[in-house]
């Protein structure tokens, strides 16, 4: 859980409250200044979905930071542009505390942040843009999330390469492989 935000409730999209602790554990997270009226955060906010949408079921989660006017255009902006990630309620004074604490002074910003809330990368939305998927790789090895109780690392190094897919090979095959986990298996 992201330390920054421990105690704290988070909003859906459609505005469930849900704990940010159950919410962000042994997750990367992506925490990310925008604005409705910021025609920047609005070209970028579709392709955080679809980078969003392709790591699914992956550890990683977005947590909205408004810089929006209104808790109105806020949730304006979550219904018609955002993908299913949590945001931080409007009139949560945390919002202006994690402002400051992560030198957020443009939006958009996406900070990529460890679970104690040290950051990976202040240019997650660079690093979106210019590498897609394969940023992935290196926010989770940063993050150390993925660690056994002996402190061996779970998941092996992905070969080196410039291909995006194959930065994804350890993901690509677990998920593969790992298809039908949590589902009923009905067949004898």
């Amino acid at each position: 859980m992201v330390d920054v935000l421990a105690g704290r409730r988070l909003m859906t999209r459609e505005g469930a409250s849900v704990e940010a602790e159950a919410a962000l554990q042994n997750k990367v997270v992506a925490l990310y200044f925008a604005a409705a009226g910021c025609a920047l955060s609005r070209d970028f906010t579709p392709l955080l979905c679809d980078f969003y949408a392709a790591l699914r079921p992956a550890p990683f989660e977005v947590v909205f930071v408004s810089a929006d006017g209104s808790a109105q255009e806020m949730r304006d902006f979550m219904r018609e542009q955002h993908g299913a990630w949590l945001a931080l309620p409007f009139h949560d004074p945390c919002r202006h505390e994690l402002k400051q604490r992560y030198n957020v002074t443009t939006t958009p910003k996406l900070v990529i942040v460890k679970q104690n809330g040290e950051v990976i990368t202040h240019k997650g939305r660079k690093q979106i843009r210019e590498r897609g998927l394969a940023c992935f790789q290196s926010w989770v090895q940063a993050a150390d999330i993925f660690q056994n109780f002996s402190g061996v690392p779970l998941l092996p190094a992905a070969p080196q390469t410039s291909c995006p897919a194959v930065s994804l090979w350890p993901w690509v095959l677990f998920f593969k492989v790992n298809s039908n986990y949590g589902q009923d298996d009905n067949s004898p």
